[in-house]
């Protein structure tokens, strides 16, 4: 694995939002007519989840984080030099989305911007991506090198409605991520790691350049274990998914921990990709964390994507923050097969509770939400 170790950053504060529309299972059990989904629902830890409409992007879900970020920090906007954004659902095809999030974040012209485009993995990546850009510009100077991390995915729009091995699971959210020069801020050790032999086990075929989007590949056919689905929706094998996670997903837990220094046992809080209920706990045991100190932060979100890391945790601290110093390590892992730790070391960071993101009043959700239900 690739390790990366990063020198006077501190992660400054975090905020997420989803959007308002909530859809239960209740709404799954009617959709697919089978009580079994209640079972589901209860085995993976998703009773409810957030579904961007459509029309509403994660850039959207992700301004609205960072508006509340930025407003608790009361950070001068012209002190940000660098603004990255990962996800995997961009506005365009072209430009890069993070443009026209400086723009529209009303950031300075000499902020650098760029889009990352990575999945489950995706917060650890740009959180050592953002760490090194905040190194390579403060020059040593305190308020120096500021740099504005922002992760999310619409991900409920790629998925079928009809596909029982993906619907009940997926959700939308956003996330605001502030970093900065820290003279007193302890290292932050990263572990990185690509398998790409995995990368049809959890896909969106058709609609790039390798299979560009067609009439034929829009529509939505039964496939194997009467899931439905087209080649523009998502396709997960879970049980390959699961055997890549046992087998990475530990190891790159104990490299993060070796290369920082510390034992499981000195670790305040251990928060994963939220992937679902069943995986993580099997995950938990494996690595014998103490129940208390592993984040689960599915129920009434769902798998979020490349911000399910950041919304778990807001979900377990943004009423506190994480004002007192704690020890973290943070994993990410999925698609791709792509996987990220970190080991980072929190105090004094800002943390306002969740960001509902209202629908605007007049915007047409009527398709959306009649997929949805």
């Amino acid at each position: 694995m690739s390790i990366v170790r990063v020198e006077n950053v501190r992660l400054a504060g975090l905020a997420s939002a989803v959007p308002d529309f909530v859809r239960t299972v209740d709404d799954d059990v009617e959709r697919f007519q089978s009580e079994d989904f209640r079972k589901i629902g209860e085995s993976i830890g998703v009773t409810s989840r957030r579904i961007a409409p459509e029309g509403v992007c994660s850039s959207d879900l992700c301004v609205a984080a960072a508006e509340r970020l930025l407003d608790e920090l009361n950070w001068d906007r012209e002190s940000i030099q660098a603004l990255l954004f990962v996800t995997q659902t961009p506005d365009f095809r072209a430009p890069a989305t993070a443009c026209t999030l400086q723009s529209r974040l009303g950031l300075p012209t000499n902020c650098a911007a760029m889009d990352i485009n990575l999945g489950c993995s995706g917060y650890v990546y740009g959180l050592a991506t953002a760490a090194q850009f905040v190194q390579g510009m403060a020059n040593g100077q305190e308020n120096g090198g500021r740099v504005l991390l922002l992760v999310g995915d619409t991900i409920t729009h790629f998925v079928s409605p009809d596909d029982r091995a993906t619907a009940p699971l997926f959700g939308d959210a956003g996330s605001a991520t502030a970093l900065e020069f820290s003279s007193s801020a302890e290292p932050i050790v990263f572990s990185l790691g690509t398998d790409g032999r995995g990368l049809n086990h959890l896909i969106v075929p058709a609609g790039g350049a390798r299979q560009p989007r067609t009439k034929a590949t829009g529509i939505r056919t039964v496939r194997e274990s009467g899931n439905i689905r087209s080649d523009e929706d998502m396709y997960m094998n879970g049980a390959e998914v699961f055997s890549f996670a046992l087998q990475e997903v530990p190891k790159m837990v104990r490299s993060t921990l070796a290369e920082a220094g510390w034992t499981i046992d000195e670790v305040d809080g251990v928060v994963m990709h939220q992937s679902n209920g069943i995986m993580l706990k099997h995950l938990r045991k494996r690595l014998k964390v103490d129940e208390d100190n592993f984040v689960i932060a599915l129920e009434g979100y769902g798998n979020a994507s490349c911000a399910s890391i950041p919304l778990a945790m807001t979900h377990q601290w943004a009423q506190t923050g994480l004002r007192q110093k704690r020890r973290l390590v943070l994993a990410g892992f999925g698609l791709g097969w792509s996987w990220g730790g970190a080991a980072v070391t929190c105090n004094d960071m800002a943390m306002p509770e969740l960001v509902i993101y209202e629908t605007p009043q007049g915007e047409d959700t009527s398709t959306a939400i009649k997929e949805a239900a």
